[in-house]
């Protein structure tokens, strides 16, 4: 009888205690990483920000994988899904060879078919995903959609070879991106794949999978045991919670709540380097803040699409007195507390083969810059304290985006050391998405933004003259020269011979000036130090990290 009473109770502390080791497993074999906000989406076709490119990749494997090479400053491609490839003597023919050990979460195997299909959804027009457009090197249509016919040959499941042009000038980076299950998709109708419920429980083959999405809280992801990157020994969880508050996030690392986070900023690197459990990784030069000057007239443009020299920016002498008059160093060493550099260009300084090392900063020097505006006409001639030419004062409005502290400071900074020469100028501060407006429609005159540089370097979206073409190049900058080395730079060209043709861009480009290149920012990052086998690179915190391990 007492036996029998006894039964339950044991059965329950045998529940409990299993419950308690079994939460106590999972908790010593995760990572929580902290971000601000939720992302829109975790389908690999419209992943536009940085954080849903990092999920994605952790969910879908792509053919080929990219590993950063600090000692070079660039990218080494390594095989995933693919295990070989090999190119035809002239580069219009490319074979692979896939993996045949690849199961897609569902248990369905991972074959060919999912890498066509994969393709012919990317440059569906009707799918609108984040590539649409970008397949100019393949068999397309008048819509810009791959002819599957043309461009693609199934020898068996696992080797596949794809057709280009003649004139075509492929790369691996053209074939590079997260392939989707066919199986999953095919019954779908291509315009309903931005909006499909698949998008919230996919099917996917990466080293994890998500096993639970609760909106503006956390993402959930578990290792794929299925996967060929799967090892007992690594991280067997990755929460990623949404925690919008800065000091929150800082908080819940220092407690161990969270065990990782990015974009410190850099007055807490001291308190964090205190914390024995914690360390601090910074990761060089992808992002830049820059002052951009609208190089042709806005109104002009407004009306009737006219390209004509800006009154107060048309003139790179005029730009360039403008850099030479802000005092970027004090904002880098008072703000960013010299986490950064200053910024000569837009080629970022881990691009180390591609720099230049000619071209050095603009140094702050108010005199030169005093001269080279008065060498353009502009003077002081009535005494107030502004400069003029002719009838018109040099006064201007800098425009910044509301909710970034750095600019706003940086933006009190810059009008400070326009005044001392002469220049006048008022900050107005806007919502965003106002702000974005503006720059698409070219109706600022002056205004402060940064770029996220992508790897691959890819300059002519930003830069290119042709602003139909170049939809980013807000400033307008036009330069028959640094178009014909951007158009260069899309030939199938060795890394040396492009490398050369960067050098030069960047002496074209010092000398135009066609923005006030500011400063790099340096990604500070701060993780708990048992997680083992992390590293930081250009390429993401979260970069491999099916490889992490926990100390315990």
């Amino acid at each position: 009888m007492l036996i029998k009473k006894l039964a339950p109770i044991l059965l329950s502390v045998l529940f409990i205690f299993n419950s308690c080791t079994d939460k106590s497993s999972r908790e010593a074999d995760r990572v929580i990483i902290g971000i601000p906000s939720d992302v829109e989406t975790i389908n690999p076709l419209y992943a536009f920000n940085i954080a849903e490119g990092n999920i994605t990749e952790l969910l879908f494997l792509s053919l080929v994988r990219y590993e950063w090479n600090e000692e070079l400053g660039n990218l080494e491609p390594k095989p995933m899904l693919a295990e070989k490839w090999e190119w035809n003597s002239d580069s219009t023919q490319v074979t692979f060879y896939l993996r045949d050990n690849v199961y897609w979460s569902d248990g369905v195997k991972f074959t060919a078919d999912d890498v066509i299909f994969s393709f012919d959804v990317y440059s569906d027009p009707a799918v609108q995903s984040k590539l649409y457009g970008t397949f100019q090197e393949f068999y397309t249509d008048e819509e810009n959609h791959i002819d599957i016919g043309k461009s693609f040959e199934i020898t068996n499941a696992y080797q596949f070879t794809i057709n280009f042009p003649k004139e075509a000038k492929p790369t691996l980076f053209d074939i590079e991106f997260p392939i989707i299950a066919m199986h999953s998709y095919k019954d779908i109708p291509r315009n309903k794949f931005q909006t499909t419920e698949i998008n919230f429980q996919p099917i996917s083959n990466g080293p994890f999978k998500l096993a639970r999405w609760d909106r503006n809280q956390a993402l959930i992801l578990e290792a794929n045991t299925q996967s060929y990157l799967y090892s007992p020994d690594a991280i067997q969880e990755i929460v990623i919670k949404i925690i919008p508050d800065y000091s929150a996030r800082i908080t819940q690392l220092k407690k161990g709540e969270i065990d990782l986070m990015e974009d410190l900023k850099p007055e807490d690197t001291e308190m964090i380097n205190d914390e024995s459990k914690l360390s601090i990784e910074t990761v060089k030069g992808r992002e830049y803040d820059y002052i951009g000057w609208n190089n042709i007239d806005p109104k002009k443009y407004a009306e009737d699409g006219t390209i004509s020299p800006h009154p107060l920016f048309g003139s790179a002498k005029v730009r360039i007195a403008l850099t030479k008059a802000v005092n970027r160093k004090e904002i880098l060493e008072s703000y960013l507390k010299n986490y950064g550099e200053l910024a000569v260009g837009p080629v970022a300084p881990i691009f180390k083969d591609a720099l230049n090392p000619a071209v050095t900063p603009y140094l702050h020097n108010p005199d030169s810059a005093k001269i080279l505006l008065a060498e353009e006409g502009w003077a002081d001639t009535d005494n107030d304290g502004i400069l003029e030419k002719g009838n018109r004062e040099f006064s201007f409005t800098l425009n910044i985006a509301s909710g970034n502290p750095r600019r706003e400071y940086a933006a009190t900074i810059i009008q400070n050391n326009f005044k001392s020469i002469g220049i006048d100028v008022k900050i107005e501060t806007m919502e965003l998405g106002t702000f974005i407006d503006n720059l698409y429609s070219k109706s600022f005159d002056a205004w402060m933004i940064g770029w996220f540089v992508p790897i691959p370097l890819e300059l002519k979206p930003y830069w290119y003259s042709d602003l139909e073409l170049a939809p980013l190049n807000f400033a307008s900058y036009y330069s028959k020269l640094a178009d014909s080395l951007m158009l260069e730079l899309e030939e199938n060209l060795s890394e040396k011979d492009q490398n050369k043709i960067l050098s030069e861009l960047q002496e074209v480009m010092h000398e135009d000036e066609p923005v006030t290149f500011l400063y790099w920012i340096d990604n500070i990052v701060a993780y708990n130090k048992k997680i083992r086998n992390i590293s930081i690179t250009p390429l993401g915190i979260v970069h491999h990290c099916w490889e992490w391990e926990i100390e315990n």
